[in-house]
């Protein structure tokens, strides 16, 4: 399936300051696949070590970090040989080798002519755990160039089933705040609604394709969701694995309140920071959920007025969540808009999901109760607030009061209504978030 971090890797094949590349993500959201097959397409030789079962080379590390003799170990223990430029190295679960993730510091000083990718779906995770206890091993900081890979987004789920021709009509209309006909926009909110259920998990959205059974959707999400509950046991100590999953555990409670700031008294009576926050860490960390800070201002930069005791915690996937939560399918898929706020969560966690992916920081902005805005976009050098409407209903008093107060030069509304600009407001459908 064809995914928008293929160019990320050209445009890094052919950087001439090219470090070694870190792939970073979650469990199953394709780093394996999309980086053998840009291997397999761009290179002559791709040399794949899965370092989680690759004993003997891990040892191999323990006493020889040099660039010379880790190529002249893998030629001889794969038989292939490797020539700069033409071989692709990739150390796929670089996070259960230390020394690997050490050594790339070192392909980056003595050989920047070979081409090495790792990747890792608990790197983060390791990261942390080795910055708190000051392993041995260090992260090779400004030796390395690192991307983090998500849950394919609506555009890539549209290019999956098909439907690249769609994409670009929603794209050019959102360019000229054109409204959609009526039929395609129609069609458009289908798809999204098939994406609400199914997700950007590759596996899940190439079931789909396949089979169209939201059953074997959720059989293949259900078994993505056993993986990360069992890395919670394998990569933490008992006690922490217990707070996390209690944590991963309340999340659709936490959205479900009309306050959807994350609250530990929600994870356990008397629960507190200082108990939880390992937990919630290890959680971001590992790619399974989206920290969103609250703003004390909506001046830029965002990021220094981020209160960091006060956050929403989102999904990483909305397919995920959907399952999590065990919301009726038939309440999704209904052609009549159902009063259901929990409908508005999901709909504010797909705009989260879909905004990392175009690579913003999150954050949503309160004002003494009077007001409430769900997102706020740093967009070049103005501050644009962001409204999240589950159907078509959509009058709030928000929008301006942000607005007026922090000078933004317009507003967002994200919903089920058409394209359109009035009011100093851009209405933007649920289907072209990715636009943004």
């Amino acid at each position: 399936m064809k995914r928008k971090i293929s160019k990320l890797l050209s445009e890094w094949k052919t950087n001439p300051k090219r470090m070694p590349l870190i792939i970073n993500g979650a469990r199953q959201v394709g780093k394996t696949y999309i980086i053998k097959q840009f291997g397999k397409e761009q290179y002559e030789h791709l040399l794949y070590l899965n370092l989680e079962i690759e004993d003997n080379f891990c040892k191999f590390l323990e006493t020889e970090l040099s660039p010379d003799k880790i190529i002249q170990y893998l030629e001889a223990a794969k038989g292939v040989n490797v020539n700069a430029g033409n071989t692709l190295i990739f150390f796929d679960e670089i996070q259960v080798c230390e020394q690997a993730l050490t050594s790339l510091k070192y392909f980056c000083e003595q050989a920047p002519e070979q081409h090495v990718i790792a990747a890792g779906s608990l790197l983060g995770v390791s990261i942390n755990r080795n910055t708190i206890n000051r392993n041995k091993h260090s992260f090779p900081v400004g030796k390395v160039q690192q991307i983090n890979m998500y849950p394919m987004d609506f555009e890539e789920f549209l290019w999956a089933m098909d439907r690249e021709k769609l994409s670009e009509e929603i794209k050019a209309h959102f360019d000229e705040d054109l409204a959609m006909p009526n039929a395609l926009h129609e069609i458009a909110l289908k798809y999204h609604k098939q994406f609400m259920i199914v997700g950007g998990m590759p596996a899940a959205v190439s079931s789909f394709i396949e089979t169209g059974s939201y059953n074997s959707v959720q059989l293949i999400q259900n078994d993505i969701a056993q993986q990360y509950i069992a890395d919670m046991s394998k990569y933490a100590t008992s006690a922490t694995s217990v707070k996390i999953r209690a944590c991963y555990n309340s999340i659709p409670a936490q959205l479900a309140k009309d306050n959807r700031k994350f609250q530990y008294k929600t994870v356990q009576r008397g629960g507190t920071a200082t108990i939880f926050g390992e937990a919630i860490d290890w959680l971001q960390f590992a790619g399974i959920v989206l920290k969103c800070q609250r703003l004390e201002h909506g001046f830029i930069p965002l990021n220094a007025y981020a209160d960091l005791s006060n956050y929403k915690l989102y999904m990483a996937d909305i397919g995920i969540l959907t399952l999590h939560s065990r919301i009726p399918l038939q309440t999704m898929l209904s052609p009549i808009e159902v009063h259901n706020i929990f409908l508005g969560s999901m709909a504010e966690n797909y705009v989260a999901q879909a905004f990392v992916n175009k690579g913003y920081d999150l954050f949503y902005w309160q004002s003494e109760g009077k007001a409430e805005i769900d997102f706020v976009l740093q967009i070049q050098d103005s501050v644009i607030p962001v409204e999240v409407k589950k159907g078509h209903r959509n009058r709030s008093r928000s929008l301006g009061i942000f607005a007026n107060k922090y000078k933004s030069p317009y507003a967002i509304r994200i919903s089920k209504k058409n394209f359109g600009f009035e009011n100093n407001i851009k209405s933007v459908p649920l289907y072209a978030v990715f636009c943004i």
